[in-house]
């Protein structure tokens, strides 16, 4: 069971490593997750997950592999009218948490469909019917450790709950780019300011915890001069042809970089499919409209960053 998960895993576009997956398996033997489904996910995830860009498909992963233990709609409209009315807990059922056994899959559904042929009234606590509250594995607002999710929200942010709230959504590194992430990037570019002949009044944060941690954690500042714009930057843009699928995500580059304010210099050029004898002066690559490649090359000297943006398709012949 548990080797299945690994592969589902690595099909979501996850990667646990072969390690790390005998590390959960050594964590599981030595008892580290309680026997519930909350502590078995916190548990995966700490060791399998090693960045929470990859906390969201790891739910959604964990939500489709144990879906069997999520919810059941397969009840009569009396049923679901006895779990949505009334829900409450009874605090004797409190107790009787911590004396109830942890069941497989197999045998939850089991009981499930027993319960369901047996039950001929509403049930609220207790540990044994299908209803509201109580320690039962059956219904919702309940508190038992694991259990069928029926007719409501659960009621103590159980495993599937919890990623099924999806919090870490945002964190993903497959997000669609947009003008701010683009803009994020380029300020990266700071690092290539030169510094300036002036006192040093800056907060050098890396000397600071370096100094720090060799000091025995006693704060020790360190200060840096500051830098001074000098960041020249050239950009060649591919246009047309293969390009068109992409035009909506390089018009978010080309915003973002017109409107950063940090850079002593910025110029823009355009190419089809491969830099020739000229580069254009237009993104529609108009002919006349134009200047030699020669001239942009002596023209901009070493001091500019070049950028070229393009998806590399091209024929042969173009590149010889």
């Amino acid at each position: 069971m548990f080797l299945s998960f690994f592969y589902l895993l690595r099909a979501r576009g996850l990667n646990p490593s072969v390690g790390e997956w005998m590390t959960l398996m050594q964590a599981l033997d030595k008892g580290l997750a309680k026997p519930d489904l909350l502590s078995f996910y916190y548990l995966c995830r700490g060791i399998l997950i090693t960045s929470e860009t990859d906390y969201d498909k790891f739910d959604l992963a964990f939500l489709e592999f144990f879906e069997g233990v999520a919810a059941s709609e397969d009840l009569s409209a009396q049923f679901m009218q006895w779990l949505t009315e009334n829900r409450r807990m009874i605090d004797e059922e409190r107790r009787l948490l911590e004396e109830s056994i942890e069941r497989s899959l197999e045998e939850l559904w089991k009981m499930f469909e027993e319960r369901k042929k047996e039950q001929k009234e509403r049930h609220d606590g207790g540990n044994y019917w299908i209803g509201t509250g109580g320690t039962s594995p059956f219904g919702n607002s309940g508190y038992a450790k694991s259990g069928i999710l029926a007719g409501g929200p659960g009621g103590q942010g159980r495993a599937l709950q919890v990623a099924g709230e999806r919090n870490f959504r945002d964190f993903r590194k497959d997000h669609i780019i947009d003008v701010r992430q683009f803009q994020t990037a380029f300020r990266k570019l700071r690092h290539y300011s030169s510094r300036i002949d002036a006192a040093k009044t800056e907060l050098d944060i890396d000397e600071t915890v370096e100094k720090t941690s060799e000091n025995a954690g006693r704060l020790t500042l360190s200060y840096e001069k500051p830098r001074r714009n000098t960041i020249k930057l050239l950009l060649m843009f591919d246009t047309g042809g293969s390009m068109l699928p992409y035009s909506r995500i390089t018009s978010r580059l080309f915003s973002a970089v017109s409107k950063s304010n940090h850079f002593k210099d910025l110029q823009f050029y355009y190419f089809h499919n491969c830099v020739y004898e000229k580069l254009y002066t237009d993104p529609r690559c108009k002919r006349g409209e134009w200047v030699d490649t020669d001239y942009v090359l002596r023209k901009y000297g070493p001091d500019y960053r070049l950028i070229l943006v393009g998806d590399a398709s091209m024929a042969p012949s173009e590149l010889t």
